[in-house]
């Protein structure tokens, strides 16, 4: 097999191992000088420093940085529409709860993404991924969410599988038909929680749609035990849990981490005390979504409290229509130096190897060691601070994907 060397990288840095960094561990990042990377079928076989193997094929650095490729561990990337329209009423004072129990928000795109075929959706979100790629993201966890009725979400799902099958990036599929309940359910929440739990899950699993379940604890959307009741009828058709907690208020979304297993907690922006707690003791990864709190004017995540704590914290960018329309992964970065007080290497952390554990891959992407997938990013940078460091500007020079190189 026709072999790739990335050589003549002036640093390489990466975290390590197969599983999730957390409280000191975080910032536990690798630099080599002067180093090359060896890949062979898709995988890194070999990494060192100074004199390098012979290859088939030789990328060279020029003396730049290298990380693994970055993952974006929340997205919401298959949706019908946008929602510029109501940029003017969050201007005006209008709440995110506001809109949403006018009809707005969520339900506007659930809207737009009924009258969606699969075809467009996947169309949609194909540009969205190459512009992605071109940000150095090669792993992007996507969500459905915004169909609410058996038929959308579905469709959703099958377009993310057509893009992880047709595009270079890889994705990792998450039901959330439990984003928020519809508008023919107004009044009826328990026959559409009955809905999702005996009808909707089970079709998802029964296409292996999804790799886990995620739900929206929240004010006016589910309550902690309505969506323990969700989490754990996925849990049954063998999903993995996931759960938006804590966005606007703590109504216990992230205790419930540990009485329902949860890989990943989502969001966290008001998370108190116990629920990192419960985090920490769960081994659950906080997945931190700083754009989100940035577009919305509202706090941020107590992240320097979880990683005392000893929770492995991830960021992503959230990309969604309406609470964050922005992708981009490198922009999450600076503000997780900017507004959690991370440090670059705990931020390099939070997008690689912690990122790909909150989507259960972390034991074959996330970091620059051989055996994991050869996903990489050459950055027009000479070392991490400085990525971290610029603000608006695409770093990411050149993106490896599984060995070949894709931008």
């Amino acid at each position: 097999m026709e072999r790739l060397l990335i050589n003549n990288i002036g640093l390489l840095a990466t975290p390590e191992g197969n599983s999730a960094l957390c409280g000191g561990e975080q910032g536990s990042v690798r630099f080599l000088r002067d180093a090359w990377v060896l890949c062979e079928d898709g995988m890194i076989t070999a990494v060192g420093t100074g004199k390098a193997p012979e290859a088939e094929r030789v990328l060279d650095a020029h003396q730049k940085l290298v990380t693994p490729g970055l993952v974006d561990a929340h997205t919401h990337l298959i949706f019908g529409g946008w929602r510029q329209n109501e940029l003017g009423l969050k201007l005006h004072g209008v709440s995110y709860l506001e809109i949403l129990a006018a009809g707005g928000g969520i339900l506007s795109t659930v809207r737009a993404t009924r009258a969606a075929t699969e075809e467009e959706l996947a169309n949609k979100a194909r540009a969205a991924l190459d512009e992605m790629l071109r940000l150095g993201v090669t792993t992007v966890e996507a969500k459905s969410g915004y169909g609410l009725d058996l038929e959308t979400e579905l469709r959703q799902l099958r377009a993310i599988r057509r893009l992880d099958r047709e595009h270079p990036i890889d994705l990792a599929a998450t039901f959330l038909g439990a984003h928020a309940v519809p508008e023919e359910y107004k009044n009826d929440r328990e026959g559409y929680i009955r809905l999702l739990c005996d009808e909707v899950i089970p079709a998802v699993v029964r296409e292996e749609l999804a790799e886990f379940c995620d739900v929206f604890c929240e004010t006016g959307v589910f309550s902690a035990e309505e969506s323990r009741r969700i989490l754990e009828a996925g849990k049954k058709h063998g999903l993995i849990p996931k759960i938006h907690a804590d966005e606007i208020d703590p109504i216990g979304g992230s205790m419930l981490t540990e009485a329902v297993g949860a890989i990943s907690a989502e969001h966290l922006i008001v998370c108190p005390p116990e629920g990192i707690g419960a985090m920490a003791r769960a081994g659950t990864v906080a997945c931190c979504l700083p754009a989100t709190s940035f577009y919305l004017g509202s706090t941020f995540a107590p992240v320097r409290d979880m990683i005392r704590a000893g929770v492995p914290v991830a960021l992503a960018s959230d990309f969604n229509p309406g609470s964050c329309p922005s992708l981009n992964l490198q922009f999450v970065m600076n503000l997780g130096c900017l507004k959690y007080r991370m440090t670059p290497e705990e931020v390099l952390t939070a997008v690689t190897l912690n990122a790909a554990a909150a989507i259960n891959r972390a034991d074959r992407i996330g970091s620059v060691e051989p055996g994991k997938q050869a996903d990489l990013v050459i950055w027009d940078a000479p070392d991490l601070d400085y990525v971290c460091y610029r603000l608006g500007s695409n770093l990411a020079g050149r993106v490896v994907k599984k060995g070949k190189q894709v931008v």
